[in-house]
């Protein structure tokens, strides 16, 4: 699991390099070329929705997501454990329902394309629903950890 998450940081940050550096040359084109570049705008909106997709499972499993747990913690240790078990369900049927969702879309637009780059729309959709079946898979292996363990720690 640890060396998929190695991979997985480092797709992360060439998304991230490319986000940074397509806008970047199209900055330098336009000033000092005086002409901009073909589909820039399509290839980093492209680059952030595969970036946001696919380290999503990253936020989770180093536990960076938003979580408002202040009443959740001021609850004795019984009804903290069965709030944390809630949580982690409904967060696997949310990811997986998702997920869903975005297969179905792959499955309809499977043949279409960008304008400008005819980037295939299944790459789009094809990182919503990996990085969300990845969500699902550490939102079940905190899960399952935390009610091993017996913890009263977050999910």
């Amino acid at each position: 699991m640890r060396y998929g998450k190695k991979w997985l940081e480092i797709f992360c940050a060439l998304l991230l390099a490319g986000m940074i550096l397509v806008p970047f040359l199209q900055v330098l084109s336009r000033d000092l070329l005086g002409t901009s570049i073909p589909g820039s705008g399509e290839l980093t909106r492209f680059l952030l929705i595969c970036l946001v997709f696919s380290s999503y499972p990253l936020v989770i499993a180093s536990g960076e997501n938003i979580q408002m747990s202040e009443l959740r913690d001021a609850l004795p240790a019984m009804p903290r454990r069965w709030l944390n078990r809630l949580i982690m369900v409904a967060s696997i049927i949310i990811c997986l329902f998702v997920a869903y969702s975005a297969a179905t879309t792959v499955q309809t637009n499977f043949n279409r394309a960008t304008p400008v780059l005819k980037i295939p729309y299944w790459i789009f959709f094809g990182t919503t629903v990996l990085g969300l079946l990845g969500a699902a898979l550490v939102h079940l292996l905190q899960g399952t950890s935390t009610i091993d363990n017996k913890s009263d720690s977050g999910v």
